[in-house]
């Protein structure tokens, strides 16, 4: 086991540092795909072994805690002088009182003789670094092709890209880290790792608006690792340990939790909302959109915003059956109606993704803070498919962005005849998130039926979960709708010239979200139910009679999965037939009650003054009603007062 973690957590900073130091193109790209190769290869073997423990005091003769604490202090210290060179004193301010908070920790609080378990991973620990290096290393190998395209166009006369990819490499390192070690405060190392490696690679363009959106990335973070370390304090003087397992292992012994021993989980909870971009913290994500396309597929998919739902999912049964477990489900299931809402009003491709991520995640928070083994389920199943399918479709906007020059769906009209793969590939990914018998709808209905049926569920959370899922399937179909119905079949496409590492990213991905999907029943069985029942026996926890999906692991549930499959897949094939056999003769034009005029091949009317006045097709957004700038305070105000409940009712 020793080589496999070595493989997954520290090979991805050694290769970091030689891809640094790589300035031939060339060499980057065989490394790149063979130190991804390695790590998945690794990460597979380490999930098929299962669930283990592995001791590991000293790196080359030095004590691993010491040197994870210098790492940490250093690592401050550099948030720090990155926050006076920002001249920004909230910055400052906030990794000021880490560092005080850190050392007292260190040098006070802590027990030295107190052993821990360097890396205790169960079965969720393993799903998530199986993400993390698959779907993260086939997003590392799609941006060899889109960095160089990129590049071309900021016209850059020295390259970027050996820091850029030697960040993405300490970026999967770092959350490989996070999900499989059992010591808070090694686990507090990594994800303020992933918060600086978020900051410069959102400002990697170092444009005004890249740096302006890093920034904000940047203080928001650093407020979830205040909240982290706040939390390592708390948890350090009341339960006397940093180590997870035996820190879950006391709370879970206790019949009545006091507010006192809940607090540190409400900020574990705080820092876990920062790291997911729940609102009202949800604007740092939606501007990292100003960041090439791997780094968004990335912080969507399979690193960052993953990191606070893992914590949550980690740290969850410690606040089980507690009014706390029902504050943190509102909030999740607010979270998620509120950004599905403000989906709908949006046309750009890379904006619809951002906001379909955090209502997803809140998705996950409101399966979380039902806390129940059915729950539980349906937030892993979420997971594993969103992770997929959601990396999938922010690089094939990337790849149409390149191609287009535009990420806005309306221009997305006819793709079919300029990029007739990427636009199948985008159709498909689509269909995945809102269509059965995708996993993503799986998980979806996992989740509506375990809520449901949950004791302390309530009507306002049940109510959130479904006027969200309407949401949901509105601005999926509105947009696949633009794909699939605007194009002229019967004529042969222009195929364009996309970069082989490209489209080995995009087909590698859709491959998965089908194969996945079409193997869902032994998904569920063989990695969601076990990682769920493992915890609830590890801690002795009781779980309900309900299991969702359970119907889908037997027999019956394969053959309706495939049953699905087969008439989906027959439906496509008819359509597909039946629309390359329209004549040109049936697409009817426009028809503006004898005023329509054409100029220079264009379809129009005439118009006020005898002006000429160009057709346009296009969907409404009602953004009058659910733009950003008319709902978005007071999402803001609802999620900032849930908070306020959550910690300050602890206080």
């Amino acid at each position: 086991m020793n080589t496999l973690v070595f493989c997954c957590v520290a090979l991805p900073f050694v290769v970091a540092l030689v891809i640094y130091f790589t300035q031939l193109d060339r060499t980057r790209k065989l490394l790149v795909p063979a130190a991804v190769a390695v790590m998945a290869l690794a990460a597979v073997i380490m999930g098929a072994h299962g669930t283990f423990r592995l001791e590991a005091e000293t790196f080359f003769g030095v004590p691993l805690d010491s040197l994870f604490s210098l790492l940490d202090l250093l690592l401050l210290l550099y948030i720090l002088g990155l926050g006076w060179k920002l001249g920004s004193r909230t910055v400052m301010g906030m990794t000021a009182l880490q560092l005080v908070g850190l050392l007292y920790l260190k040098f006070v609080l802590a027990d030295s003789s107190a052993h821990i378990t360097a890396f205790a991973p169960d079965g969720l620990s393993l799903i998530m670094v199986i993400i993390i290096t698959v779907v993260g290393g086939l997003i590392t190998i799609y941006g060899l092709g889109y960095m160089d395209i990129h590049e071309e166009h900021l016209h850059l006369r020295v390259s970027r890209k050996p820091r850029f990819f030697a960040i993405i490499f300490c970026f999967l390192g770092a959350m490989n880290g996070l999900v499989l070690s059992n010591n808070l405060s090694w686990m507090f190392f990594f994800w303020e790792v992933t918060t600086l490696c978020s900051y410069l690679l959102i400002s990697h363009d170092q444009t005004q608006e890249a740096n302006a959106n890093a920034y904000r990335a940047l203080w928001m973070n650093v407020l979830g690792g205040l909240a982290f370390v706040s939390a390592m304090l708390f948890v350090q003087k009341s339960l006397g340990t940093l180590s997870t397992e035996i820190v879950l292992h006391k709370m879970t012994a206790m019949d009545v939790k006091s507010t006192a021993m809940l607090l540190p989980f409400a900020f574990f909870c705080l820092a876990a909302f920062t790291k997911s971009a729940q609102v009202p913290f949800e604007s740092w994500l939606c501007g990292a959109m100003v960041a090439p396309t791997p780094v968004s597929a990335l912080l969507h998919s399979a690193t960052m915003v993953k990191a606070g739902t893992y914590l949550l999912l980690r740290m969850a049964p410690a606040f089980a059956d507690t009014t706390m477990s029902t504050i943190v489900a509102l909030f999740g299931a607010f979270t998620f109606v509120a950004t599905c809402i403000l989906a709908v009003s949006q046309s750009n491709a890379k904006k619809i993704l951002a906001y379909s991520t955090i209502a997803n995640l809140g998705l996950i928070i409101a399966c979380v803070g039902i806390n129940t083994a059915a729950s539980m389920m349906a937030a892993t199943t979420i997971i594993i498919y969103h992770s997929v399918s959601k990396g999938l479709l922010f690089m094939c906007v990337g790849a149409i962005e390149q191609r287009i020059g535009s990420r806005d769906i309306e221009d997305m009209r006819g793709l079919y005849s300029k990029m007739p793969r990427t636009a199948i590939i985008t159709a498909i990914g689509i269909f995945t998130m809102m269509l059965p018998p995708f996993g993503m709808l799986i998980g979806k209905w996992m989740a509506i039926e375990a809520i449901a049926r949950a004791t302390q569920a309530m009507t306002p959370i049940i109510f959130f979960i479904a006027l969200g899922s309407a949401f949901t399937v509105l601005f999926w179909a509105r947009w696949a709708g633009i794909l699939v119905s605007s194009a002229n079949l019967h004529e042969r496409p222009s195929y364009g010239n996309p970069k082989a590492t490209v489209m080995f990213a995009l087909r590698s991905l859709c491959g998965l979200a089908i194969v996945f999907s079409f193997f869902s029943p032994m998904v569920l069985e063989t990695f969601v139910e076990p990682s769920v029942s493992g915890v609830y026996a590890r801690f002795g926890l009781k779980a309900e009679g309900f299991i969702p999906g359970a119907s889908l692991t037997g027999g019956a549930g394969y053959f309706w999965i495939y049953m699905l499959f087969i008439l989906l897949g027959l439906g496509a094939w008819i359509a597909w037939k039946v629309s390359r056999k329209v004549p040109d003769g049936a697409h009817a034009q426009p028809y503006f009650s004898g005023l329509t005029q054409e100029q220079a091949g264009q379809i129009g009317f005439k118009g006020p003054m005898n002006a000429f006045e160009p057709a346009r097709l296009s969907n409404f957004y009602l953004t009058q009603y659910f733009g950003e700038g008319t709902i978005t305070r007071a999402i803001d105000i609802i999620s900032t007062a849930f908070l306020i409940v959550l910690v300050g009712g602890l206080l």
